[in-house]
């Protein structure tokens, strides 16, 4: 049986992805999907980042969350959004069901030259992309 996604996480969606930015501020400020949406599509071919990395740059370490809503949101945002180079801490690919087939992801990132076993990025460190050294902070 399919759960109903908790309030909370009904809420964040419609509160980031729903609204304008203008019906809730007065200047150009952007929303923090959007903020994830244009770090994720810095991160380079054959490197991934972590769901925590991305929230940890944004100023907001505690929204790692948040950030996987985002991810799973983003396949309806242009322009297009890399999700698949974004895993969690221990580079796993907790985010594969949200690609269509469950292969997808693992399939998007070999092609990219990462190999990955039993649903893990092998190597991970190796791979890992950390916006708040790459980007300077």
């Amino acid at each position: 049986m399919v759960q109903k996604p908790p309030a909370v996480s009904r809420w964040f969606l419609y509160f980031y992805t729903s609204m304008k930015t203008s019906d809730f501020y007065s200047t150009d400020e952007i929303s923090f999907f959007e903020k994830v949406y244009q770090v994720a599509r810095l991160i380079p071919k054959g490197r991934v980042t972590s769901y925590g990395a991305i929230a940890k740059y944004l100023g907001s370490a505690q929204s790692s969350r948040i950030v996987g809503w985002a991810m799973n949101n983003s396949s309806r945002i242009k322009p297009k959004v890399p999700a698949h180079r974004v895993v969690n801490r221990n580079g796993m690919l907790t985010g594969k069901h949200f690609f269509g087939a469950n292969d997808a992801m693992q399939y998007l990132l070999e092609k990219e030259g990462i190999k990955v076993s039993d649903d893990k990025i092998i190597d991970f460190k190796k791979h890992f992309w950390d916006p708040s050294v790459e980007l300077m902070l």
